[in-house]
């Protein structure tokens, strides 16, 4: 554990080094990210601008989802997307075989091998809406309850990178998948509402099957104190199913692949 842990921070740190060489770029990638981060509350506003509650959600209850959904996003495309979008490049190249000789586990050189620093503005900013709402609701989270939503947190970036395992070792298979990573991409953006908006079809997608609200529902849900126990037992049993699932998968990925050398 401890040799993984050096080994994620040195890769952090070679990824912040990478960026920081280029500081005019690292700058504006940081302001996109506040107007991104603005940009995601206008829907809300405009929604909740002629109406009290959505789905019985009240719009500082939504904000409390969205904040949840800024922080997700900003570890899907700061910490996730960037290291294995990577591993395609490698897979088309046949260059592969130079993390996988190296004496680690190749999953997770490949998931920590690049990062966008930037996108801490992203996490920053989804805690500071989530303190806000919170702030106008008056409410101050328990012990338990700010227990419970870090447990959720810790299963939906668990389901998120798990998901993302599961796009990337198609690579293998199939060789282009970005259509796939643009459709995920875009499909997570409806993780910015509350799950109860969805009915019928859509509600099941978004719960089960690419679950969404897990990554932003449940733990707003934990903080405002009405999270059922049983479905908090339900998205940890969920989140180990995930990554058991995405580890199968990306074991028999590896073991389809043919180096530069084959």
């Amino acid at each position: 554990m401890l040799r993984h842990l050096r080994l994620l921070a040195v890769q952090f740190r070679a990824s912040l080094q990478t960026s920081m060489q280029y500081r005019a770029d690292f700058l504006v990638q940081g302001a996109m990210s506040f107007f991104w981060m603005a940009w995601a509350v206008v829907p809300l506003l405009v929604v909740y601008g002629k109406r009290q509650s959505v789905a019985g959600w009240t719009l500082d209850e939504a904000l409390v989802v969205l904040g949840w959904f800024l922080a997700m996003k900003g570890l899907l495309e700061g910490a996730v997307n960037p290291s294995l979008a990577s591993v395609v490049e490698h897979i088309r190249k046949g260059t592969l075989d130079f993390i996988l000789l190296k004496p680690a586990d190749a999953q997770f050189l490949v998931s920590t091998a690049k990062f966008a620093p930037w996108h801490v503005v992203d996490l920053v900013a989804g805690f500071g809406v989530i303190v806000w709402a919170l702030s106008r609701l008056g409410r101050v989270p328990g012990p338990a309850e700010v227990g419970a939503a870090l447990l959720l947190t810790a299963c939906a970036v668990a389901v998120l990178y798990s998901l993302w395992i599961l796009v990337v070792s198609a690579a293998f298979f199939v060789v282009k998948v970005d259509n796939l990573s643009f459709l995920f991409l875009s499909i997570f953006d409806a993780a910015r509402w509350p799950a109860s908006v969805f009915t019928g079809f859509w509600r099941v997608v978004f719960t089960v099957v690419i679950p969404l609200a897990l990554m932003t529902t449940f733990p707003a849900e934990a903080l405002l104190g009405r999270i059922p126990p049983g479905t908090l037992v339900g998205a940890v049993a969920g989140s180990l199913a995930f990554v058991a699932a995405s580890r199968v998968v990306w074991t028999r990925a590896i073991a389809r692949y043919t180096s530069a050398s084959s």
